[in-house]
C-alpha cells in the first residue's frame, strides 16, 4: 500500500535556533522526507537563523549531517539530499538585539505572496523578543504563521505572559501551539476508532468502560536537558500538555466535522470538565517520584541528583494521578496517567479497559472470562491490540483464552511511518490547525495543573524515590490498587 502525497503551495519557513538539537533531530530531517516523498513544491524555501554565525554552506553542511545522523541511509539517495540543501540558506541574528535582521528582511522582500511559517525553536523566554521584531521590521504578512513549542510557561500566569507577547504580532488564527504527540499516527488512529466505526463509539462510556491509563515512559534519563528539566519536571514536561491532549481525544465528544476549531471545542470542554485537584484530592490521587541510582537496559545508571548534580533538588522525574471528569458519559470512569523518566520500558500507550460481562454462563472448568481491552501504541511499534475471549482450539470441551488482535501499522501498510512533525510541519504550511493548541485550551490545562504545583510548593510534598530501571514508587502502584485495578505492565506487546 502506498501512501497518498497531498501537495502544499510555496512557502518560506524560517526556523529559529536552527543550528539547535531540534531542528537537527526533528525539523530538517522531517523536511527532508517531506521532499523525499515530492512533497516540497519547487518554491518551498528553508532558512535558518540563530545568533551564530554561519555561512549558507555551513548550514548545509550541518543539514547534510543532520540527515546522515536522522535518516536511514537508504531513503537518503545523493540526488535528492543535494534537492534538499539547494532549499537552504542562512542568516544569523540575534533575538533580543536588532543585528541580521535587515538581511532577513532583505531575503524575504521578494516572497510576500508565499506561506511564511516562522518556527520558534528556542526557549519560550525568547518568543515575545523575537515576534516583536517580526512585526517590527515587516516581515509579518497575510499569510504568515508562528509555531511555538513547549513549555510554553511554567504556570498559568506565564503561559499567559508568553502568549500575550505572541499575540500582540499575530492573531490567533496564526499561532500554531505545537505538541509533536498529536501528530503521531496512532492519535490519528484513536479518532478514526472513535468515528469510523461503529463498533466502539456505543460502547465508548462508562457503561461499558471500566476504567483508562494513560502511560508515557522513557527508559532515558534527563540527559542534556537537565538545565531545562529541573526547572519544569515531569507534570509541567509531559503530564500538562501531552498527557492532557491524549485524555481530551480519548474522553471527547463526537465533534460536528474534524474542522480545527470543532474538534478543539471538545477538547475544551472536557479540561473544564475535570474535577479540581483540591488539597483532599491531593493527598490521594496524585504522586510525584524521583529516580535514584539503578539500572537501565544497557547497565547501571545514576541517579537523577548525581546526574543533576544538585544534592538539593525537589524536581519530580515521575508522576501517577488518577483524573475524574464530571460528565454524563464518564461518570465513575477514572483515568489513571503516569509518566516518568527510567523506567522499565520506552513506550507511550492509551489502554481502555472494558468492564466484565455482566453474567458469566460458563462453567468453572471454562476458566474465567477476562474483562476486554483496547491498547492503543503510540509508541514504540504504534498500532492498536484489542483483547478478546475465544475458545481454547481443539477437543476436551468448553476452555476460555484470551488472545490479542493485533495490527501493528508499519507491519499492516507496509510503508514508513512518518514522524509526528512532519504531518504537523504541513499542516501549519496548509493552514489546518485541528492538531495544535488553541489559547484557552493552554489556559484551562494550567487551571487544572496550577492547584498541584502549589499543592506541592506549600506542603513541601518531596518526591518519593524510587530505583530507576522500576515503575516508579510504590505508592504509584498502591494509588491504582485501592481501586482493585492495576497497571498494566506488559511492556512492548
Amino acid at each position: 500500500m502506498t501512501t497518498r502525497i497531498i501537495p502544499v503551495d510555496d512557502f518560506d519557513l524560517v526556523i529559529f535556533g536552527a543550528t539547535g538539537d531540534l531542528s537537527q533531530r526533528k525539523l530538517l530531517p522531517a523536511l527532508f522526507h517531506r521532499d523525499e516523498q515530492g512533497q516540497l513544491p519547487p518554491g518551498a524555501c528553508i532558512i535558518g537563523t540563530s545568533r551564530k554565525a554561519m555561512s549558507d554552506d555551513d548550514f548545509r553542511a550541518f543539514a547534510a549531517e543532520a540527515i546522515a545522523s536522522h535518516v536511514k541511509a537508504s531513503a537518503a539517495p545523493k540526488e535528492v539530499v543535494e534537492r534538499f540543501l539547494s532549499r537552504l540558506s542562512y542568516y544569523a541574528a540575534e533575538a533580543t538585539k536588532d543585528d541580521g535582521w535587515l538581511s532577513l528582511e532583505k531575503e524575504l522582500a521578494d516572497r510576500k505572496d508565499v506561506v511564511r511559517v516562522f518556527y520558534l525553536a528556542v526557549g519560550p523566554d525568547l518568543f515575545g523578543a523575537i515576534c516583536e521584531r517580526l512585526g517590527r521590521h515587516g516581515l509579518v504578512t497575510e499569510k504568515s504563521r508562528v509555531v511555538v513549542e513547549k513549555p510554553l510557561g511554567k504556570s498559568g500566569e506565564s503561559a499567559n505572559a508568553v502568549n500575550n507577547a505572541i499575540g500582540k504580532v499575530f492573531a490567533e488564527p496564526s499561532i500554531y501551539r505545537i505538541d509533536h504527540y498529536l501528530g503521531k499516527e496512532t492519535v490519528q488512529n484513536l479518532m478514526a476508532l472513535r468515528f469510523a466505526n461503529v463498533l466502539f463509539e456505543p460502547l465508548w462510556n462508562h457503561n461499558y468502560i471500566d476504567h483508562v491509563q494513560i502511560t508515557v515512559a522513557e527508559t532515558l534519563g534527563v540527559e542534556g536537558r537537565a538545565g531545562y528539566y529541573d526547572t519544569a519536571g515531569a507534570l509541567r514536561d509531559m503530564l500538562q500538555n501531552h498527557m492532557l491532549q491524549l485524555l481530551c481525544l480519548t474522553a471527547m465528544e463526537p465533534p460536528s466535522c474534524l474542522s480545527a476549531d470543532a474538534v478543539r471545542d471538545e477538547k475544551l470542554k472536557v479540561l473544564k470538565s475535570l474535577k479540581p485537584m483540591t488539597a483532599e484530592r491531593l493527598e490521594h490521587h496524585i504522586v510525584r517520584g524521583q529516580y535514584r541510582a539503578g539500572a537501565s537496559q544497557s547497565g547501571p545508571v545514576p541517579g537523577y541528583l548525581e546526574e543533576l548534580g544538585n544534592a538539593a533538588s525537589e524536581t519530580e522525574t515521575f508522576v501517577a494521578l488518577k483524573a475524574e471528569l464530571r460528565s454524563w458519559r464518564w461518570n465513575g470512569t477514572p483515568f489513571y496517567l503516569r509518566t516518568g523518566k527510567r523506567l522499565p520500558s520506552r513506550l507511550s500507550e492509551i489502554v481502555v479497559q472494558f468492564r466484565n460481562i455482566p453474567h458469566n454462563v460458563f462453567d468453572i472448568a471454562a476458566g474465567p472470562p477476562m474483562p476486554n481491552r483496547l491498547v492503543i501504541r503510540l509508541q514504540p511499534n504504534e498500532g492498536v491490540k484489542l483483547d478478546l475471549m475465544i475458545k481454547d482450539p481443539g477437543p476436551g470441551g468448553m476452555r476460555l483464552q484470551q488472545v490479542p488482535v493485533d495490527m501493528t501499522f508499519k507491519e499492516v501498510f507496509n510503508v514508513r511511518n512518518p514522524d509526528a512533525y512532519e504531518r504537523l510541519l504541513m499542516d501549519v504550511v496548509r493552514g489546518n490547525q485541528t492538531l495544535f493548541m488553541r489559547r484557552d485550551e493552554v489556559d484551562a490545562a494550567w487551571a487544572w495543573v496550577d492547584p498541584i504545583l502549589d499543592y506541592w510548593k506549600l506542603s513541601h510534598d518531596m518526591p518519593k524515590p524510587y530505583t530507576a530501571g522500576t515503575w516508579g514508587p510504590a505508592s504509584a502502584i498502591a494509588l491504582i490498587e485501592r481501586d482493585g485495578r492495576t497497571w498494566h505492565d506488559e511492556g512492548l506487546l
